[in-house]
């Protein structure tokens, strides 16, 4: 039915009245929303699930197994109104015949790619003239499957399923009642939900004192005092966002101000605008110039192709081109120093409208390579012609304030393992390509050989070491534990870019488990404006800490930290936590994180955190009794994590958090959660160990597992198996002669009393706690309302009726009764009526009457065709056409489709030919061409 609905929409974008900003959501998503749908009041275009602003062009993902279509291009239009509103509306066309012919003999089709290219081709212009396309691939090349079992992908970091970033370049105001700076800033920006935290990088100004939101009429939406600090990284965040100014910043119409305020006041300001090259940037350069008041300034995003040297490049400019020139083309040249001497030269064209390109240098050699990681290469641009203007910058691994962190765990282990156990590691990396590291393991079953950085093994039994830093790791004196403090000196470029993509792990290796015994992938937390994450070292959770010892294949680590106010700050990292073997009982990890005194006989002063799924929470705890706060201030508390299969505590931790709160918690008494909820994000690396695990929206969903949908809240959903489904919520008939139609109901309700029509069943419910809960929907319902009950995996049943009990709150629920027919041959117009009804001569029945019984064999519908039980085809895509490598079958009504599985690969450039469905290595190729000359010969011989 997914696959249905999508080729649907696809379809339906290919003609001229396709889509539009007022078109409803489908039935299913595309693909996950990874940001808030934003239509109202916003002109854009809805498809898929996503709202895309005017002007946005994107592939078009169908979801597993189809994936994104790369030949397929669709643009959000602009659109105007005969009352002269501009919405957008979508088109979507085949971009395969607008390919260049490659110029070689024997074109390649490169994965992730709609073009043939030629394998060893010139990397020159021509690769950057589809430069965004590569950054925007990165993002794709984050969904492959890795085999390191703790890799988890940045789509699946964090809070990263609805982050969204942006970014900014500050330069001098020349319109500003102050004097104009000569300074330059880049801000990161990340919205999450609705906050946004931002981190900033200046150079040549002083460390301003006031940071200033704009919005669109250049009035002041928020103020962030900036704090006294002896560096140039400031680190911030704006929490709860108003909508007006959400949507304000997704539309790019808000500004960023920074003011100094020593005697030298000075203003720089920038736009805040979307950038699809964030996500995939490993390194960056802020472009200064010399001159003084110049209001000249610019920020290079970097990365570094996957397989290849090749160094690709997005620069964003401000002031290099004069105002008074806005269609004139000014040429310009980018240089590439090292110490002032030139290495590589582009000469491009840009305009003050338009100074924004991408370029790529193709080919950087050993030295250069080098060079980079040092931080001692300089990218330069200057304009030709007479009073040529330059600005330049030194180029270093991307700077922010998230933190590299990675929780070690025996689950995670390249042979998982339960010892209790735990590693817990910071790392810092410097503007000169050094990797400064702190490490501390605790609980391990023998003495510890070797401490390592790696990255995924290519083979099952070979691991990858990079750096061995065992040499700096300190045993401690109790048994199973100790700490490695050092720096990595000669961290190469390409190690720098794969950290920064989360493509490393750190690794311990004991002399029980030579191998591994702790594993953890080194990734990137995302800033949340906690500063104890960057003043102090996490507190260690593990099994053997709980009393008695557990071993677990869990591991953590905890930041807590106490403000003036006294209110408790906490941040907590999970890993190798898992679900029962008892799917049903324990279809989902279901956590407990709690704060107490380390006598485990008082229990008086215990608090409870958070419940959570998945890795990661964060929240602040308000009413804090003194005796807690004593036990932190004295270091006997604790953090600790249980698990319905260890409720007396999983993994734990003993925090200590100096502070002089004698009299408790100030201000109002008030348990807060920052980012909404309490609710560790959802982690599917932990569900995707299940065979019968169910992927959908987004996120991983155990077998037996029911939820609400998120693109209808009418719907329930179950997963049977690998396989999701989604049933709409059915009504039951009414017998009142009012009916009212509540805004946050599915169903209609009886309106007895007229003049309380603005009362929903939601409110009665808040009111009455006499409500009934229904173990089947999992839903509260108001006393007195009806409803069809849901029983996975049947779905909702219409043959029962269920009746909520104000008085005492039970469910009663009873067959519904079919009336007598008088026809001889009485039909089922839907598969899910309960009853049969008499056919008229006006109102055929909807399909024959074998496809409509009950109990025959169920048929599927997938587009305009139906499909016997059993039957297997090859789905049709609108403008890509029949999908060989896709087989689609029909499994009792339910069509299930999946992509021909591909061997793995030993080369390092796969290749795939055109009508095949798997890569090959090119030297397998030649092999088998070789292979059919000689066939070929030896026939022509025998003739």
């Amino acid at each position: 039915m997914e696959a249905l609905r999508v080729l649907w929409i696809l379809g339906c974008a290919c003609t001229a009245s396709a889509l539009g900003s007022r078109l409803k959501a489908p039935a299913l998503p595309i693909q996950p929303e990874r940001e808030p749908m934003i239509s109202k009041g916003l002109s854009g275009c809805s498809f898929g699930g996503r709202f895309y602003s005017l002007e946005d062009t994107w592939h078009p993902d169908l979801g597993e197994p189809f994936g994104v279509m790369h030949c397929v291009m669709c643009h959000c239009e602009p659109q105007r109104s005969r009352r002269g509103k501009v919405f957008g509306k979508v088109s979507c066309r085949n971009m395969k015949q607008d390919c260049p012919d490659p110029t070689c003999d024997d074109p390649v089709l490169l994965p992730g790619h709609c073009c043939k290219t030629c394998p060893k081709g010139d990397l020159g212009r021509k690769e950057a003239e589809s430069l965004f396309e590569f950054f925007q691939e990165k993002d794709d090349d984050l969904h492959k499957s890795y085999n390191d079992r703790s890799y988890i992908s940045s789509e699946e970091n964090s809070n990263r399923d609805s982050a969204t970033d942006f970014v900014s370049l500050l330069t001098g105001v020349t319109d500003s009642w102050l004097p104009s700076s000569s300074g330059v800033a880049r801000a990161r920006l990340t919205l999450t939900r609705t906050s946004l935290t931002f981190s900033i990088t200046l150079q040549r100004m002083n460390r301003p004192s006031l940071i200033t939101f704009l919005d669109s009429d250049g009035n002041t939406a928020f103020e962030f005092r900036v704090p006294r600090a002896d560096t140039d990284m400031i680190c911030g965040v704006w929490k709860n966002l108003p909508k007006s100014h959400l949507r304000q910043l997704e539309a790019e119409q808000l500004r960023v101000s920074m003011i100094t305020a020593d005697n030298k006041e000075e203003e720089i300001q920038g736009k805040i605008i979307k950038h699809r090259a964030l996500f995939a940037e490993t390194f960056s350069a802020i472009l200064t110039s010399d001159e003084v008041h110049s209001g000249m300034g610019g920020i290079a995003m970097l990365t570094l192709s996957d397989t290849e040297n090749n160094l690709h490049f997005i620069l964003i400019l401000q002031g290099l081109v004069p105002h008074g020139s806005f269609s004139a083309k000014v040429p310009v040249r980018v240089k590439l120093l090292y110490r002032q001497h030139l290495l590589r030269e582009i000469r491009a064209n840009i305009s003050a409208d338009d100074s924004d390109f991408a370029e790529v240098l193709a080919d950087l050699n050993s030295r250069e390579l080098f060079w980079l990681s040092r931080g001692q290469l300089q990218i330069s641009v200057e304009t030709e012609g007479q009073n040529p203007r330059q600005i330049s910058g030194y180029i270093s691994g991307k700077r922010s304030c998230d933190t590299l962190q990675s929780v070690m765990s025996s689950g995670s282990a390249l042979t998982p393992g339960k010892t209790g156990g735990v590693g817990s590691a910071v790392f810092t990396l410097h503007h000169n390509g050094s990797l400064d590291y702190q490490v501390l393991l605790a609980g391990l079953s023998s003495t510890v050989v070797s401490v390592t950085i790696e990255m995924k093994p290519r083979r099952r039994s070979k691991r990858s070491v990079l750096y061995d830093i065992t040499a700096d790791f300190s045993a401690a004196e109790e048994r199973g534990g100790g700490r490695a403090m050092g720096s990595c000196s000669r961290f190469e470029a390409r190690h720098i870019h794969m950290l920064l993509q989360n493509e490393l792990f750190i690794n311990i290796a004991t002399a029980e488990q030579q191998e591994s015994e702790l594993r953890g992938q080194i990734r990137m937390l995302p800033y949340n404006g906690l500063d104890a994450r960057r003043n102090e070292l996490p507190v260690p959770l593990a099994g053997q800490f709980v009393s008695p010892p557990v071993r677990t294949a869990a591991a953590g680590h905890a930041w807590v930290s106490v403000d003036e106010q006294c209110h408790l700050h906490y941040e907590i990292v999970v890993n190798g936590l898992s679900r029962s073997e008892d799917a049903s009982v324990n279809a989902h990890l279901h956590g407990l994180a709690e704060i107490g005194e380390m006598d485990d006989s008082s229990t008086n002063h215990k608090r409870l955190l958070t419940g959570f799924y998945g890795q990661q929470a964060q929240g602040v705890l308000k009413d804090i009794s003194v005796e807690l706060l004593r036990h932190l201030d004295e270091g006997t508390a604790y953090i600790q994590v249980s698990t319905k299969m260890n409720p007396r505590g999983e993994i734990r931790g003993r925090i200590h958090v100096p502070n002089s709160c004698e009299f408790g918690s100030r201000g109002e008494v008030v348990e807060e959660a920052e980012f909404d909820d309490l609710v560790f994000v959802r982690d599917p690396a932990e569900l995707r160990k299940d065979p019968h695990t169910c992927f959908f929206e987004g996120e991983h969903h155990a077998h037996g597992s029911q939820w609400t949908p998120q693109y209808n809240t009418c719907f329930t959903c179950t997963c049977q198996k690998k396989t999701v489904i989604c049933d709409p919520v059915i009504c039951p008939a009414l017998s009142c002669p009012h009916t009212i139609q509540p805004e946050d109901q599915c169903c209609p309700i009886c309106d007895e009393k007229k003049e309380s029509k603005e009362t929903t069943a939601v409110e009665k419910i808040e009111e009455d706690p006499e409500g009934c809960y229904f173990e089947g929907d999992q839903k509260m319902h108001a006393p007195g309302t009806t409803w069809h009950p849901f029983v996975p995996p049947f779905g909702y049943i219409k043959c029962a009726v269920c009746t909520c009990k104000g008085s005492t709150g039970e469910v009663h629920c009873e067959k519904v009764t079919c009336p007598p027919l008088t026809c001889s041959r009485p039909i089922r117009r839907n598969p899910s009526d309960c009853c049969k009804e008499c056919p008229t001569e006006d109102t055929p029945p909807l399909e024959d009457d074998e496809m409509m019984q009950a109990d025959g064999t169920r048929h599927c519908k997938f587009g305009k065709n139906y499909y016997q039980n059993s039957e297997h085809w090859h789905p049709r895509v609108p403008l890509v056409g029949e999908m060989k490598c896709i087989t689609c079958w029909c499994d009792h009504g339910v069509t299930k489709c999946q992509r021909k599985q591909c061997p793995l690969l030993s080369c390092s450039n796969p290749i795939r030919r055109e009508g095949k469905c798997c890569p090959e290595c090119m030297e397998d190729i030649m092999e088998k061409e070789e292979m059919v000359k000689k066939v070929e010969k030896k026939k022509n011989w025998r003739h």
